[in-house]
């Protein structure tokens, strides 16, 4: 499938900014069943911009503008080709062992209930494989997919106990329940082409991989209870939201700040 994208996030100051420094990452990168046809990254102010990577392979772009200004745009656009891989990864740059990603997060940690609920679940004897695909099915059934319900800092065990979020909170439970399992498990940011012929969205996508022994990596989407398809672009990884977010960065002065975000994924399959 062939994926039109772009993206753009538009920040207003109440009074004028004197600098601002923001680390993108949204720049996805080839891997098997996804191949960046073309990607570029632009503001609508005078900028200093540098490409690099993070330290888990993330392509990142640092961004530096001088003030006075009351207004940032940055925008992303490109074109991806993808197929389905039956939501295994293979191909994708890998700086460290699947261990790694055992470590737990703030954002990440289990509660006595969440625990409880791999118990009521059942999988603690299963096969890893399936361990993970009733976790995915068990939180897109118990839990309900609501819009506001959270925000970017709201704790799995937060949204676990409301048993409501939104995508970021499905993959941080996730995540959660899959290290209790003594499973290596990520977030993964990035973009999703909605079936239902919506075009225009309101945020970009998240969701989770986890590390099966003898497969490797397998994303997960709990919120939508699927394994990712060729609908799915993966931008960037990290151990929760915060290593794999968009947009981070810091100002001086400013004031008060409007984010406004519009996204568009539009879709053509490889045989039309």
């Amino acid at each position: 499938m062939r994926l039109n994208i772009r993206h753009s996030t538009h920040y207003v100051y109440d009074s004028p900014i004197r600098s601002a420094a923001q680390l993108l990452r949204m720049t996805p990168r080839d891997h098997e069943g996804q191949f960046v046809g073309r990607w570029r990254v632009e503001t609508d102010v005078d900028a200093r911009m540098r490409q690099g990577e993070d330290s888990l392979g993330n392509i990142t772009h640092a961004l530096y503008v001088d003030g006075p200004l009351s207004r940032i745009r940055i925008t992303v656009e490109g074109e991806v080709e993808t197929s389905d891989t039956g939501g295994i990864v293979r191909g994708a740059v890998e700086r460290f062992e699947p261990e790694v990603y055992l470590r737990e997060t703030a954002l990440t940690l289990a509660s006595p209930e969440m625990r409880d609920y791999l118990s009521d679940l059942g999988v603690c004897q299963a096969d890893p494989l399936d361990q993970l695909h009733h976790i995915m099915a068990g939180l897109n059934q118990d839990l309900e997919f609501m819009p506001l319900a959270t925000t970017s800092e709201t704790k799995a065990e937060e949204a676990f106990a409301l048993k409501k979020g939104v995508c970021q909170d499905f993959a941080h439970i996730f995540i959660a329940l899959s290290r209790r399992l003594k499973l290596p498990a990520r977030y993964v940011s990035g973009h999703l082409f909605r079936r239902d012929g919506a075009i225009e969205q309101e945020a970009a996508h998240a969701w989770a991989e986890a590390h099966v022994p003898g497969l490797g990596w397998v994303g997960f989407d709990a919120a939508n209870g699927v394994c990712p398809t060729e609908s799915y672009v993966r931008v960037a990884t990290g151990l929760d939201y915060l290593g794999a977010a968009p947009v981070r960065g810091s100002r001086i002065g400013g004031g008060h700040e409007v984010m406004d975000v519009t996204l568009s994924v539009a879709g053509q399959s490889q045989t039309q």
